[in-house]
C-alpha cells in the first residue's frame, strides 16, 4: 500500500517524537474511546479489518491533522452509521449536548 496511512518508513516526515514518561492517554476522552473499541468489537459491530478499513478511509488532510484516537472515533463513527447502529443525526446531537454542558 502507498496511502498516507501508511507512512512508516517514509522520507522528509521529520523525526518520530517520543515523549519522556508518556502517559497512557493524554486525555480522559482517549481512554473512553479505546474501551469502546471492546464494547462495539464483542457486540458483533465489526472485525479488526473492518475498524482498520475505516480509518484507511479518512481523507488524507483529515488523517494528518488528527490524532491517534480521532482515528479511532471516526472509525467508530463509520462503521456504526454503516451498519445502523447510529445515524449522523444521532451522533451531532450528542456533539452539540456534550459542547453545551462543556465536556470533551
Amino acid at each position: 500500500m502507498n496511502g498516507i496511512h501508511d507512512m512508516g518508513g517514509m522520507q522528509c516526515m521529520g523525526p518520530i517524537v517520543r515523549e519522556e514518561n508518556e502517559p497512557q492517554f493524554h486525555e480522559s476522552w482517549e481512554g473512553r474511546v479505546f474501551g469502546m473499541f471492546f464494547t462495539n468489537f464483542a457486540e458483533g459491530h465489526f472485525n479488526v479489518d473492518m475498524f482498520r478499513h475505516a480509518i484507511e478511509r479518512m481523507g488524507p488532510a483529515e488523517y494528518l491533522e488528527t490524532s491517534y484516537y480521532e482515528h479511532w472515533l471516526h472509525a467508530y463513527e463509520t462503521l456504526l452509521v454503516e451498519r445502523g447502529v447510529l445515524t449522523e443525526a444521532e451522533i451531532e446531537e450528542k456533539i452539540a449536548s456534550l459542547r453545551q454542558a462543556g465536556e470533551s
